[in-house]
């Protein structure tokens, strides 16, 4: 494996192939780019596919920028059948002839789930209840109590109807589960549902026309290529969002040994006031995440410093 130093470091848009988990496609990146350093921001199901952010090296530390953008989804929902882990994988629990259903009784059903609204998320999930993830206490034949929580759907477009399956656009923020809205419609619909399909299409400005395929990436690398890393963004992408500042070099050394700066005048003016800024040696290079001193909004202090070669 490389040394620290020579680490690859940088986001990869993985569009994730159907069947494996999201683990799956780090230990597969792991083994493209020989390091362990390899991390996901947020899980796709073994089922789904569509995108998938894995960070290398020091974007790892950027993970958490990464997880809470909007989410965009393709999702086809069939009715009729209800499954224990509410996607396509699960165990049928229960079945209702859904013949009688049409658009005009589904319609009217969507205004229901949309916006902010309490959500209880799968039994067959990695949340955590008393430190063990769900699913585990679910295999163990555990009746757990999940809690509901709050969270935005912002729109579910309708995109076709082809009986038994209903398929959606949905835009809806971090932490929802597409599967628990599969089984809540089903019961509104009074049949019963569970998520067939589904693809992520974007997360936050990541897009699937953006995406690269895995074998893509696998395929470069077996063949000894470097090509794969033209697929690798910087990891100040993932807070490309945030406020920029370009340090001089005396900046640059306090804020690498952990010290506080003042800035000013080159500070943007949407900052101000504001909670973190991302800040560039003379150079250009990365550097830090910033945070103010308290409510002083020309001290700041490093929350996160980058390896550059200043």
């Amino acid at each position: 494996m490389p040394a620290k130093s020579d680490q690859i470091s940088g986001l990869l848009n993985i569009d994730k192939p159907k069947g494996i988990t999201s683990h799956d496609v780090v230990n597969r990146l792991r083994k493209v780019a020989r390091q362990r350093k390899v991390g996901h921001a947020g899980t796709l199901d073994p089922m789904a596919t569509g995108v998938l952010l894995v960070c290398l090296g020091q974007a790892t530390r950027l993970i958490e920028y990464l997880v809470t953008g909007r989410k965009q989804y393709r999702a086809t929902i069939r009715f009729g059948i209800a499954t224990n882990t509410l996607d396509a994988d699960g165990e049928v629990m229960a079945e209702k002839d859904p013949s009688d259903l049409s658009e005009a009784r589904l319609r009217p059903l969507l205004p229901r789930f949309m916006g902010e609204i309490e959500q209880i998320p799968p039994i067959f999930s990695a949340l955590k209840k008393r430190g063990k993830p769900l699913y585990k206490l679910a295999r163990a034949g555990q009746t757990v109590e999940v809690e509901p929580r709050r969270v935005t759907i912002d729109s579910l477009v309708w995109i076709a109807w082809q009986p038994p399956d209903l398929t959606l656009d949905i835009s809806c923020s971090s932490g929802t589960y597409i599967r628990s809205l599969a089984r809540d419609l089903g019961q509104a619909a009074g049949t019963g549902a569970h998520l067939a399909e589904l693809t992520r299409t974007a997360s936050g400005m990541w897009s699937l026309s953006e995406a690269v395929p895995l074998d893509i990436i696998e395929r470069d690398a077996a063949k000894g290529s470097s090509a794969w890393l033209n697929y690798l963004y910087p990891p100040d992408r993932a807070v490309d969002h945030l406020p920029r500042v370009i340090l001089d070099q005396g900046s640059s050394e306090r804020i690498k040994h952990g010290q506080h700066v003042q800035i000013s005048s080159d500070l943007p003016a949407e900052s101000r006031g504001g909670e973190l800024i991302r800040a560039y040696t003379p150079g250009g290079d990365f550097l830090a995440i910033l945070t103010p001193v308290e409510a002083n909004d020309k001290l700041w202090r490093p929350k996160k410093v980058f390896h550059t070669s200043i």
